[in-house]
C-alpha cells in the first residue's frame, strides 16, 4: 500500500483507446493536461486512492527477458527521462489497444501520469500511473438561458473509483520493479493483468499466505462440505484462520496436526493439494511467514454459513473455531426422516 500525503503529478495526459474487434480507433492527445487548481485537487486523490489499501504487489513478467516486457520498458524510459512523455504515452495506449482480443473489451479513456513523492513502506519514490476509465456516469448540468435556469443531462467521469489502474514504482527488489494494480471491472481480468501488463505475484509471504488460504477455502468447498457437511466445513475454515492468526510462521505438517483430527482427512487434504498445485501451476511452500495484511483480507472472503434446503441458514463465527463443536450438534430424526441441527445458547444477542 502507499501513502499519498505528499504526492504530486508533474505530467498527465489523456487519450482514447478503441477496440480493433468493433472498428473503434484510438484518439490521441498531443499535449499533456493543463489542470486548473480544482481539477488537480480532485484528480490526484481520485487516481491514487485505490492504491492506499492494497495488500499485494506484483512484478513484471516475460517468457524470455523481463526487460522486453512492453510496459516495463516504457515505464523505465519515463522514469529515467520524461522528455518523450507524450510519444511514450501513445505507445502505451497502442499496446493496450493491441490486447483487445475480444469484442467484449470496453473502449474508454486512458490517463497516463508521472507521480512524485509517493510513500511506499518507509521511503518516497516516483511512479508511472496508467488508468483506464471504462464507465461514465450521468450528471445534471444547470445553465441560465433567457432569464431562466434549465437542466441538461451530461455524461462524464465519476470521481468515485478507477475502473482499471496500475502504479509502477521507481523502486525494486530482487524480483524487479514493484507494481500495484487495481481492477474494479474484472470481467476481463486476463486482458489487464496478463495481456496488457504481463505481471505476476512475487515470491513472498503475501503470495504464500494468499495461495495457501485460497487452497484451503477451495478444499472446504469441494471436499469438506460434500463429504462431511457444512458444520465440519465451517469448523475447518475457523481452525485454519485461527492457526494463521496464532502462528507467525506456517509449517504445513504442524498445520495438518492441529487442524485435522483424522488421518483419512489428512490424506484427502494432501491429495487435493497435489491436484490444486497442478491445476493452478504453482508450488505451495511447506513453510512460510504469515502476512497479517493478507490474512485479514482473505478472512473477509471466507463464508462460514450452513445453508439448508428448508430456507434456514446458520452463520458461524470464523474467529471462534471451538464454538461449532461445543454448541452445535447434528443429528437425524427417524420420525421426520430429516437431518437436524441443535444449537445451545444462554440468551439471544
Amino acid at each position: 500500500m502507499i501513502k499519498r500525503n505528499k504526492a504530486s503529478i508533474s505530467k498527465c495526459i489523456l487519450h482514447k483507446v478503441g477496440n480493433k474487434f468493433n472498428s473503434t480507433k484510438n484518439a490521441f492527445s498531443e499535449q499533456p493536461l493543463d489542470f486548473e487548481e480544482i481539477s488537480y485537487d480532485l484528480m490526484l486523490p481520485y487516481l491514487l486512492r485505490p492504491f492506499t489499501s492494497l495488500a499485494e504487489s506484483y512484478r513484471f513478467n516475460h517468457h524470455s527477458n523481463v526487460d522486453l516486457n512492453e510496459i516495463n520498458s516504457y515505464a523505465s524510459q519515463l522514469l529515467k527521462d520524461d522528455t518523450e512523455f507524450v510519444d511514450i504515452s501513445k505507445h502505451i495506449v497502442t499496446h493496450l489497444f493491441e490486447q483487445s482480443n475480444s469484442s467484449q473489451i470496453k473502449t474508454g479513456d486512458v490517463i497516463v501520469c508521472m507521480f512524485h513523492d509517493i510513500q511506499y513502506e518507509d521511503y518516497q519514490t516516483d511512479a508511472i500511473g496508467i488508468f483506464k476509465i471504462e464507465n461514465k456516469a450521468h450528471f445534471f448540468q444547470t445553465y441560465l438561458e433567457n432569464g431562466s435556469y434549465d437542466i441538461v443531462a451530461q455524461k462524464g467521469i465519476a470521481n468515485k473509483k478507477v475502473d482499471k489502474g496500475v502504479l509502477i514504482l521507481n523502486a525494486a527488489d530482487t524480483e524487479g520493479k514493484i507494481v500495484l494494480s487495481v481492477d474494479n471491472n474484472n470481467y476481463d481480468a486476463q486482458y489487464w493483468i496478463k495481456s496488457f501488463l504481463n505481471i505476476k505475484y512475487p515470491d513472498d509471504s503475501n503470495q504464500h499466505t494468499k495461495n495457501y488460504i485460497e487452497m484451503c477455502r477451495d478444499f472446504s468447498k469441494e471436499v469438506m462440505q460434500p463429504q462431511f457437511g457444512g458444520q465440519q466445513q465451517s469448523n475447518f475454515l475457523a481452525k485454519t484462520v485461527d492457526f494463521f492468526k496464532e502462528n507467525e510462521i506456517v509449517n504445513v505438517d504442524t498445520f495438518k496436526e492441529e487442524v485435522f483430527d483424522e488421518e483419512d482427512t489428512i490424506q484427502l487434504f494432501e491429495d487435493y493439494k497435489k491436484v490444486y498445485e497442478s491445476d493452478h501451476n504453482l508450488v505451495l511452500r511447506n513453510q512460510f511467514d504469515v502476512s497479517e495484511v493478507v490474512l485479514k483480507k482473505q478472512k473477509q472472503k471466507i463464508k462460514t454459513e450452513i445453508k439448508l434446503d428448508t430456507n434456514i441458514q446458520i452463520k458461524l463465527d470464523v474467529d471462534a473455531p471451538d464454538a461449532s463443536a461445543e454448541y452445535l450438534e447434528r443429528g437425524y430424526d427417524e420420525e421426520k426422516k430429516m437431518h437436524f441441527y441443535k444449537v445451545y445458547f444462554n440468551e439471544e444477542a
